[in-house]
C-alpha cells in the first residue's frame, strides 16, 4: 500500500475459499462483539468508514490487502456474522446480485428496528443516491459492481462501494458516512480509494462544480429547443471527436477520452425532465432517466458555452487516509489516532471467541499491516 493513503486495488476474478471465508466470518464476529460493547453500534459503522481501518480489518480477517477482494469479501463476511436483532446495526446489499437487493433489504432492515416507512423511505433514497453519485455524478471510468449500506438503529448509516475499470483491471472504492456529509452533491464522501490518481475525471459533486451544477438545471428547465441550439453548436463539426477540437492547443495538447461528448441527446428524455422541472441539481441527479451521457452533456454544454467550468480533478488523493501520509501528504501521521485504531482491533482479536493460533496469526497480520503503513 503506498504511504500516501493510495491503496493498490487489481481486480481477481473467483471466490475465497470457504475454509478461509468461515473463519473470518468467526473473527469478524468477535472483532465486532468487543467493539460494540466497549464502544458503541455506531461507533463501528464510522469505523467501517475509514479506509485504514478498513483496510486494517480485512487483513487482519485473512484477505490480501491489495486486492479488490479486500471489499467485497470483507463486507461479506461482516453481513454474515451480524445479526441485526443482536447488534442494534446490520448490512444490506453486496457484490453483483446482491447489490440489487439493497432496498428491500433495507425495509426489513428498518422494520426490525421499527422504523417508520417515511424513515425506511429515507435510507432507501440515500442508498440510490450514494450509487448514483458514483456512476453517474462521478465519472472516472469506474462502473459499479458492488454496493453495501451499513445501518444501525439509531438512523446513521453508512455506504461501502466499489467500481471496476475494465480496461486497466482495477478498482476503486467509495466510503460514505451519513454524518460527514451535508449533500449528496457537494462532496460527500469520507474516502475514495484507488491504484492511482487519474489525470482527468468530470467531477460534478466537486465544490468547483457549483455553478456548472446550476448552470445544468437551467438548461433542463429551460425549452429544449434552446438546448438543441448550444447542442447544435458544439456538433456541427462532424469531424469532431473529441473536445481538442474545440479547445485551444493552450488548454488541452492531448487527447483525453475521458471528456470524449455523447454523440446525441435523448430529447424525449429531456423533455421529460423539463415537464418535471428539477428545483436543484440533487432533484435532477436523483431522477431515474438522467445518466452518465445526459449528466456529461449538460457539464460540457455550461463549461464549453456558459464558461461554468466542471471540476475535472481526482478526488482520490484529496479524501487520502485518515491517518495521513508517511511524508506528511496531504497531512503528517497522527499517530495517536493511528495507534488507537490498532489497538481496537488488537482488542477485538484478543477477545474473539476463536482459537489462541487464529489469534496469533490475525495479530501477526495486523503487525505487518502496520508495519508497512508507518
Amino acid at each position: 500500500m503506498s504511504k500516501t493513503g493510495v491503496a493498490n486495488l487489481p481486480l481477481h476474478g473467483g471466490k475465497a475459499p470457504k475454509w478461509l471465508f468461515k473463519r473470518m466470518v468467526k473473527l469478524s464476529k468477535g472483532i465486532v462483539e468487543i467493539i460494540t460493547y466497549e464502544y458503541s453500534k455506531d461507533e463501528f459503522i464510522r469505523r467501517l468508514s475509514d479506509p485504514f481501518w478498513f483496510q486494517a480489518l480485512s487483513c487482519v480477517l485473512g484477505f490480501d490487502f491489495h486486492s479488490s477482494g479486500t471489499t467485497t469479501v470483507t463486507c461479506g463476511a461482516l453481513k454474515e456474522a451480524i445479526n441485526p436483532q443482536d447488534y442494534g446495526f446490520a448490512i444490506a446489499g453486496g457484490k453483483g446480485k446482491a447489490s440489487r437487493k439493497t432496498p428491500e433489504q433495507i425495509e426489513e432492515i428498518g422494520e426490525i428496528f421499527n422504523f417508520s416507512t417515511s424513515k425506511i423511505d429515507e435510507l432507501k433514497y440515500s442508498s440510490r443516491m450514494a450509487a448514483k453519485v458514483d456512476n453517474t455524478a462521478v465519472q472516472d471510468g469506474h462502473d459499479l459492481y458492488h454496493h453495501v449500506f451499513l445501518l444501525s438503529e439509531s438512523g446513521l448509516w453508512g455506504v461501502i462501494q466499489q467500481g471496476m475499470n475494465s480496461e486497466t483491471s482495477y478498482a476503486r472504492r467509495y466510503h460514505w458516512l451519513s454524518e460527514c456529509m451535508s449533500s449528496f452533491v457537494c462532496e460527500p464522501h469520507t474516502a475514495i480509494v484507488a491504484d492511482a490518481k487519474q489525470e482527468k475525471i468530470l467531477d460534478m459533486t466537486a465544490k468547483q462544480s457549483k455553478s456548472a451544477q446550476k448552470i445544468s438545471v437551467d438548461l433542463v428547465n429551460d425549452n429544449p429547443r434552446h438546448l438543441k441550439t448550444d447542442w447544435a453548436m458544439l456538433t456541427k463539426h462532424r469531424n469532431q471527436r473529441t473536445l481538442d477540437n474545440w479547445m485551444s492547443p493552450q488548454q488541452n495538447s492531448v487527447s483525453i477520452e475521458r471528456l470524449d461528448m455523447p454523440r446525441s441527446i435523448n430529447w424525449n428524455k429531456m423533455r421529460e425532465i423539463y415537464d418535471f422541472q428539477p428545483k436543484n441539481y440533487e432533484e435532477l441527479l436523483s431522477m431515474r432517466s438522467v445518466g452518465p451521457k445526459t449528466v456529461r452533456a449538460l457539464a460540457l454544454i455550461s463549461d464549453l458555452i456558459y464558461g461554468e467550468k466542471p471540476s475535472w480533478h481526482d478526488s482520490v488523493v484529496r479524501f487520502t487516509f485518515a491517518h495521513g501520509g508517511k511524508d506528511g501528504v496531504p497531512f503528517p501521521v497522527d499517530r495517536t489516532a493511528m495507534d488507537e485504531s490498532t489497538e481496537i482491533i488488537r482488542s477485538g482479536i484478543q477477545q474473539a471467541k476463536i482459537g489462541e493460533k487464529e489469534r496469533l496469526h490475525a495479530i501477526r497480520r495486523l503487525h505487518n499491516f502496520v508495519t508497512i503503513n508507518q
